[in-house]
């Protein structure tokens, strides 16, 4: 099982998560971050260290955000890995919890 980065991540893209990660699993794009399903160990580590709760196993990702595990799983594919925190978005508080922001995904 793997688990996967969700829509509360875009436009906030705070990278906690990629320090505690133990196989280097984690992605970066320009405004969120993915989860190379094939790296994933599923050791849960990553899910209490992201400050907007957008992580989840794949079993539990909330009902609307089924389709971040593809998501997650094809732009990992393209996107660099990243293992190092970085400052998140400049504006990353304002986005914290605001809905429907696929859109703003940028790839």
């Amino acid at each position: 099982m793997t688990h996967v980065v969700t829509e509360n991540c875009i436009n906030c893209k705070h990278t906690d998560c990629v320090e505690v990660c133990p196989v280097d699993a984690f992605h970066e794009g320009p405004n969120f971050l993915v989860i190379n399903p094939d790296e994933c160990i599923d050791c849960t580590l990553c899910v209490e260290e992201c400050p907007v709760g957008a992580i989840y196993p794949e079993l539990d990702i909330p009902v609307g955000q089924e389709g971040f595990l593809a998501l997650n799983a094809e732009l990992a594919r393209e996107w660099p890995v990243i293992v190092t925190k970085i400052p998140a978005m400049e504006d990353a508080d304002r986005w914290d919890g605001v809905p429907d922001k696929l859109a703003l995904l940028e790839r």
